[in-house]
């Protein structure tokens, strides 16, 4: 008799492999995940971007700088607060950087990847908070994905427990990494009873946010950075009873874990910035994007270029944008006409929200654009004033969105 035997049949069933041979290359279930839940939060967030009027493409040179910070700032924040299985007793420093092991901290992963997102806007000239509000509900539904690699790798489970959803538990081979220990008969072991399916609680909740991200956003129409805060108040509300429910070993601050401590702490900080930050969403049209035009046709059938053909039309990576209101922006798409820039008190209200401060945002009109000399000053208007004069298709086709690409 194995300890297989001794579960109950109701029961969710865990995966005994998590890596798989593809000849000498190992493919792990646990970065098949995180490449899922990348790969997801992307193709929402440039949805996102391209509605509020961002040119397309964008999302791949921020992913550029947001996933590698990202990576590296979840594995710096797991090894900081799980320091003695690296460097304690018997730890193995360069276990450190086995990453395809397990050991991301969402912490890290949020602040590291932020860091990366603003340092890619500011090459972009995008407002980071416009930024920021189009990955609210793409971030959490990568989590949910990512949630399922702890499935594989049999960890992040909660207490013993008599649920019909209890969680079975494999004894995983420390010997060979992603495989369970088998008995005589080859059969993977079981750990005795069922366990609270934590990652399970977890998965399901981030998707919760993901549509609680969803609907309030477009019926409250956040900006400026608020739709980001509702995300972290809703993950962190999540993550602060799940937490509580997890028995694998963590540090502690007076007998409760440390991750506790931290989603309160990350809850009031975007509690506190949603309640605080005022602003209407913030819509761009980019600043001198022309398409590419296509040379016309030869006369003469044996001189026609084939691949130039067959080339579509390619759009100019716009210098920067700049910042409108929705209303501007809708009749922007519709007309083609760039709307006027508003000045004096008119402008500073409407870049601060309050009438009368001496001291407008630096980014009231234009985003990126770091000239202020007399000529440039002139080349700018000049430039705006050939955007005001192009035709409305091409108006749409610089910013890569026509009005019936948006979303209802």
């Amino acid at each position: 008799m194995t300890l297989a035997s001794l579960s109950p049949q109701a029961a969710l069933p865990s995966p005994s492999t998590a890596v798989w041979q593809l000849g000498p290359v190992p493919i792990r279930a646990y970065a098949l995940c995180i490449i899922a839940g990348i790969v997801l939060a992307c193709w929402v967030t440039e949805r996102r971007l391209r509605q509020r009027g961002v040119a397309p493409g964008a999302v791949l040179d921020i992913a550029v700088w947001a996933v590698p910070a990202g990576i590296i700032g979840a594995r710096i924040y797991h090894v900081i607060t799980s320091p003695e299985k690296y460097f304690g007793a018997g730890g193995e420093p360069m276990k450190a950087f086995a990453i395809w092991e397990g050991g991301l901290g969402i912490w890290g992963a949020v602040a590291g990847g932020a860091v990366g997102a603003w340092i890619a806007a500011r090459q972009l000239g995008i407002p980071f908070g416009v930024v920021a509000d189009a990955l609210a509900p793409g971030l959490p539904l990568a989590q949910a994905v990512g949630r399922l690699g702890n499935w594989f790798n049999n960890e992040l489970f909660g207490a013993r427990t008599t649920l019909p959803w209890g969680l079975e538990i494999h004894r995983m081979d420390p010997d060979n990494p992603g495989h369970a220990l088998r008995d005589d008969a080859g059969q993977p072991i079981l750990e005795p009873g069922l366990y609270q399916p934590t990652f399970l609680y977890e998965l399901l909740w981030n998707l919760g946010v993901v549509a609680l991200v969803f609907l309030l956003d477009r019926r409250l129409k956040l900006g400026r950075g608020r739709a980001f805060a509702l995300y972290v108040m809703g993950y962190t509300a999540g993550r602060f009873w799940i937490e509580l429910m997890r028995t694998d070993e963590a540090n502690q601050i007076l007998g409760v874990r440390l991750n506790v401590w931290t989603a309160a702490l990350v809850f009031l900080g975007g509690l506190i910035y949603f309640v605080r930050v005022r602003g209407p969403q913030e819509f761009l049209i980019p600043i001198g994007a022309t398409p590419t035009p296509t040379p016309p046709p030869a006369s003469d059938l044996s001189q026609v270029d084939l691949s130039e053909r067959e080339t579509p039309t390619r759009t100019a990576a716009p210098e920067g944008y700049r910042v409108v209101s929705e209303e501007q922006y809708a009749a922007w798409q519709e007309t083609g006409v760039v709307p006027a820039e508003p000045a004096g008190d008119e402008a500073v209200e409407r870049s601060t929200g309050e009438p009368g401060t001496d001291e407008p945002r630096a980014d009231d009109t234009v985003v990126g654009s770091t000239s202020t000399d007399d000529d440039s000053a002139d080349d700018s208007s000049a430039d705006r004033a050939d955007v005001a004069g192009a035709r409305p298709a091409d108006r749409a086709d610089a910013s890569g969105v026509r009005p019936a690409d948006r979303d209802s």
